[in-house]
């Protein structure tokens, strides 16, 4: 049945999910942020993708048209930068989305959401112990040349209930009960001293629970993009702080009663509640990149159904690893998740948006300056 979905919309024809009345939901890791945009050695613009999204820019034509062919009717994009709505997100799709690319048809996103992340946002502190106070990058709250860098968005063609967004952005690392504080080799000590533990936040860039109304039933999306678990050292500060904004995942959908939101509600999602995970979460059940102790937290969680897992001929044809066509990066790697919830929720199809290397599509993502070096990943699926 995935094969066949493939070949339906890398055709141009009805997608599966329209074709089943289903739902289709999709994460994408799009690189749509300012580095991809500034020449080499130059110093990153803050508003590089504002200016690239006003000038045809072809890896964003890309981009486009990979969403134009899997025509997701939910997507979280991952690495869009927090920008103004208007400069941002609202001219991806009248610019891109909104306009046939390679004869695609164009696409409308009624509803979108785009808000503030902790990456690039400024602390006092010398976070990566480079012995430089620079208040960016390594020391800001999360990693990023400036506030917003990295950011998220999503799209829906379902309307969002506005009121009931939640967001996590400033939860604090500290409580976070047992939180895996990172140890500093040379001495022994905690990496982060009493003062930085106090105010650091644990999410890198923000966690988003969008309540999307789909026909009369309510989906939560639980949007997220936890920090990558590497660029660190021995005291593997970033591999503890992917494990535990993968944990704030699990307690979420757990409901644990330590979390509280951005505007002090209490508690995590209500039991018996209709999900969906979804993100660049940097973490890989198998490789040689694995950190099973943190994807075991979701693909082992019976709150959640991962027993369909997306895949791809492109991946399973490059790679030689037996697992190689659940891979959702070039980087040799399982790190982009669409996780439906078990309770209220069918699922019917999926897919890893990889065409072969003789497609005609490959000029899509043979290289990540094409479109990105993550993959799209979607399931079909319907609410019950």
């Amino acid at each position: 049945m995935a094969a066949l979905a493939s070949a339906m919309f890398f055709n141009g024809m009805t997608n599966s999910a329209e074709a089943a009345n289903t739902l289709r939901v999709a994460t994408f890791n799009v690189s749509m942020d300012a580095t991809n945009y500034t020449e080499k050695d130059q110093q990153v613009d803050p508003n590089a993708l504002t200016n690239a999204l006003q000038n045809k820019h072809p890896q964003i034509k890309n981009i486009a048209e990979i969403i134009q062919r899997v025509r997701p009717d939910i997507l979280l994009l991952n690495e869009f930068d927090y920008i103004s709505k208007a400069q941002g997100i609202d001219y991806f799709k009248a610019n891109y989305l909104a306009i046939s690319q390679n004869k695609q048809p164009a696409i409308d996103y009624p509803y979108s959401y785009i808000a503030p992340v902790n990456t690039g946002l400024k602390t006092p502190f010398d976070l990566d112990h480079d012995g430089k106070a620079t208040g960016v990058k390594g020391d800001a709250f999360g990693f990023g040349f400036f506030e917003g860098h990295y950011g998220m968005a999503v799209l829906s063609r379902y309307p969002i209930d506005f009121d009931k967004i939640r967001t996590l952005q400033t939860f604090k690392y500290k409580d976070m009960p047992a939180a895996q504080m990172p140890i500093d080799p040379k001495t022994g000590e905690n990496w982060y001293n009493q003062e930085q533990w106090q105010v650091l936040r644990l999410s890198s860039k923000s966690f988003w629970d969008l309540p999307i109304t789909v026909k009369g039933k309510t989906l939560h999306v639980i949007a997220s993009h936890p920090t990558p678990p590497v660029f660190d050292g021995d005291e593997d500060r970033n591999g503890k702080r992917n494990h535990d904004e993968v944990r704030l995942i699990k307690d979420y959908i757990g409901n644990a009663d330590y979390l509280y939101d951005d505007n002090g509600v209490k508690g995590g999602l209500a039991p018996q509640s209709r999900f969906v995970v979804v993100g660049d979460l940097n973490a890989a059940p198998e490789g040689d990149k694995k950190r099973p102790n943190t994807t075991d937290q979701l693909l082992k969680n019976p709150l959640i159904n991962s027993q369909f897992v997306p895949s791809s001929k492109g991946a399973k044809t490059s790679y030689s690893e037996k697992y190689a066509a659940a891979y959702t990066a070039f980087w040799q790697a399982r790190v982009d998740y669409v996780l439906p919830s078990t309770y209220g929720i069918d699922v019917h199809d999926g897919g890893v948006f990889w065409p072969v290397k003789n497609s005609e599509l490959y000029r899509l993502i043979k290289d990540r300056n094409a479109s990105s070096d993550h993959r799209m990943v979607w399931l079909d699926i319907s609410l019950k």
